[in-house]
């Protein structure tokens, strides 16, 4: 009667042991699924906000201009020799080509800020294009180059936050003094004035709350020196009124001025900036910045910029003038040739990642001509010739260590040994190559030694039985099955280096470097920048546009390193033998 009870019981025991075991399997295979989707989401989103981020790097508005290369200004001499040329105006060439576009602009003022839509580095390369066909001299010729970096970003929605509003209404322009009346025939300007007027409130209400704190901490102060609390807010409440006071616009006309959010009316061509709108929003006054071709029109654009022209660098001009250019195919948006065509520059718009993307390839060779030779015979002594002694410990010990000093070291020792002992030329190729190669030394022998300690004994018992010597034995049998380890072992070393900074920050290569080294024996002792270096200078620079490009930059660096572990992988497919 016992063992027919205890069977069930047992039974039960069992199963639920089981049920508990599967259950605990379960677990633990979900958390291992969680943590391989999230490592998974959290690397496509690191790669998603880079390349978000490089995305208005791909492309470049460029200034297509019919530039006239009068014989006067880029052949002075009349001879057509290159030192002629090289003597040419060719800054003026292009100031005259941008008055043809807008003859109405005469003031110094206005001049200097329509020339600041492309960079003066362009007048050189103008100048470069003529030497290279003289042929073109007394021609029109069509220049293209690019805009300015702050227009770029303008262009391409990036720099300011703004609203354009299509106006389907009537609108006509009329001279009212120095200045132009825009009159709409349904109050076409109401909304924007009330928008205008709600900010100045809104402003003006923040005024007032800081001041009403300002009076508690007064009443609150006792026997306190509060005067200059007193002064503060005696200060806030006159400005809240001087803002409500703006906001009523008594006289029947609301004030625009540059600290609130500039106001331009687009109509047949042309451009007005606002300066005033009446109360009615009928009416609005203000300057043309380019001459319309007609002085009435039935639908017209109404812009706004969030951001007052006195808190930004890019002025209303520049922005109106981009624009028609713009309008006019003068300007059209193309893939951005400068980013891999040019080195760094110190304009964004020109600044490219060919010098980096060289430094760094002469860089990563040199480590590779020299690290994985020595690595690789390091590590077959150690492993299959050296005595097992106190000094080959000892050996092994200091190469295990090496592997986990920071890079900054080998930097430091860069500096200490090969510039200040052999005198090797700063920022060259030849010494990264030295530094980054000193680097991975101790990971290609770590590599080499594991990947050869992974080949069966038999292999070496079955060699050396058959008669071959020890050499013959490393060489012939054990080297060949170790070779995928080896591969993929030095591959990753020297990917690895490839994205190191600080070591190569120690040597001088973070200087600025506008020549792109020649990829030849000649351009390993030229001077060079390697990206990881380029991605941190951009980030550095005080330029917004440095950002995308920055960006970019990381895109070709983790598009290398990528292509190095998929060779690490392919080698060790192509190589891999079973036993």
């Amino acid at each position: 009667m016992t063992e027919s009870v205890s069977k069930p019981a047992i039974k039960a025991a069992v199963e639920a042991r089981l049920a508990k075991r599967y259950r605990s399997e379960a677990r633990f295979r979900s958390l291992g699924l969680a943590a391989i989707f999230s490592a998974v989401a959290i690397l496509v989103i690191l790669l998603g906000s880079i390349g978000m981020q490089s995305l208005p790097a791909y492309t470049a508005n460029e200034i297509f201009l019919e530039v006239d290369l009068d014989r006067d200004l880029v052949d002075p001499q009349g001879d057509g020799s290159e030192v002629s040329l090289r003597e040419g105006s060719y800054a003026r060439v292009l100031q005259n080509a941008m008055r043809e576009q807008f003859p109405e602009v005469r003031a110094r003022r206005d001049l200097r800020q329509l020339f600041q839509l492309y960079t003066a580095l362009n007048a050189p390369r103008l100048m470069d294009e003529v030497i290279e066909d003289p042929s073109l001299v007394g021609t029109r010729y069509r220049f293209r180059m690019p805009l300015s970096d702050d227009m770029d970003l303008y262009l391409k929605g990036e720099l300011l936050d703004q609203s354009e509003t299509r106006m389907n209404t009537a609108l006509r322009a009329e001279e009212e003094g120095r200045s132009i009346a825009l009159v709409s025939d349904n109050a076409g300007f109401a909304t924007l004035l009330e928008n205008q007027r709600a900010a100045l409130r809104n402003e003006a209400v923040a005024l007032g709350a800081s001041a009403d704190e300002l009076d508690l901490r007064v009443q609150a102060a006792g026997d306190e020196d509060v005067s200059a609390l007193v002064d503060r807010i005696a200060n806030l409440r006159e400005r809240q009124q001087g803002l409500l006071d703006w906001a009523d616009a008594e006289d029947g006309v609301f004030r625009l001025d540059d600290t609130l959010p500039s106001v331009i009316v687009e109509m047949a061509g042309g451009a007005y900036k606002l300066d005033g709108v009446s109360v009615d929003g009928t009416r609005a006054t203000g300057r043309a910045v380019v001459q319309p071709e007609s002085q009435s029109a039935d639908s017209w654009n109404l812009l706004v910029v969030d951001v007052p022209e006195s808190r930004r660098r890019s002025s209303d001009n520049q922005l109106v003038w981009s624009r028609v250019l713009r309008d006019r195919g003068v300007i059209e948006e193309h893939t951005n040739r400068y980013l891999f065509g040019n080195a760094d520059s110190r304009e964004p718009e020109l600044a490219g990642v060919r010098g980096a993307l060289h430094g760094s390839i002469l860089t990563i060779l040199i480590a590779l001509i020299l690290s994985v030779p020595v690595g690789v015979f390091a590590a077959i002594y150690l492993e299959e010739f050296a005595p097992k002694n106190p000094v080959t410990d000892l050996i092994e010990v200091n190469i295990n260590n090496l592997a986990a000093v920071p890079s900054i070291v080998f930097g430091m020792l860069g500096l200490a040994v090969f510039i200040n002992v052999f005198g090797l030329p700063r920022s060259s190729p030849v010494l990264g190559g030295l530094v980054l190669s000193l680097m991975t030394l101790p990971t290609i022998i770590i590599a080499t030694r594991a990947a050869m300690k992974a080949v069966p004994p038999s292999i070496r018992d079955a060699a050396l039985g058959i008669g071959a010597s020890q050499t013959q034995t490393v060489f012939h049998h054990v080297l060949p099955l170790a070779a995928p380890g080896i591969l993929t072992g030095s591959i990753i070393g020297l990917s690895r280096a490839l994205g190191e900074t600080a070591p190569l920050l120690m040597i001088g290569m973070v200087a600025f470097i506008a020549e792109t080294p020649s990829l030849d024996i000649e351009g390993m002792t030229q001077p060079a920048t390697v990206l990881p270096v380029q991605v941190f200078l951009w980030y550095d620079g005080a330029e917004r546009a440095f950002e995308p490009r920055a960006a970019a930059a990381i895109m070709v660096l983790l598009g290398l390193m990528i292509s190095f572990n998929a060779l690490a992988i392919y080698l060790r497919h192509k190589f891999e033998r079973r036993w």
